[in-house]
């Protein structure tokens, strides 16, 4: 895919937290862990893309997503083009994940265990900036 100098990649990322403030990521197949959601398609809203994609990535219903955007990252992704991650705060019905080629495992993490890991550049920009305190 070749995106024009001055152009990101828009994702939408839901922050699904549990009652320790640690946030779920999601373990793809490149090896890397991710936050849930993905790419918007071209004319879809927020709410559309969270829903979409985390029933894609996991097998999950997104029952409630949050009025406002409470994380903003930019970051170069794997395949060096430059990426925007939107982060809402969502609740999921369960837990209760289906694995897909996006999404092979699901964990909690906190500030310090997500760096032990291989993760990708968005999370690595989420991880300086999440602060568990405004939850």
């Amino acid at each position: 895919m070749k995106i024009p100098n001055g152009f990101f990649r828009t994702s939408i990322k839901g922050l699904v937290l549990d009652k320790k403030k640690r946030y779920l990521l999601c373990h793809e197949e490149n090896g890397q862990w991710d936050l849930p959601g993905g790419a918007m398609d071209f004319g879809e809203k927020y709410e559309e893309t969270l829903k979409r994609e985390i029933m894609e990535e996991m097998g999950l219903e997104v029952i409630k997503i949050g009025k406002y955007p409470l994380y903003f990252m930019t970051s170069l992704s794997l395949k060096k083009f430059h990426k925007t991650n939107i982060v809402f705060e969502i609740e999921v019905e369960n837990l209760n994940f289906t694995s897909s080629k996006e999404c092979t495992e699901i964990r909690f993490f906190d500030k310090k265990s997500v760096l032990k890991e291989n993760i990708s550049s968005g999370v690595r920009e989420f991880a300086k900036i999440y602060d568990p305190k405004r939850h």
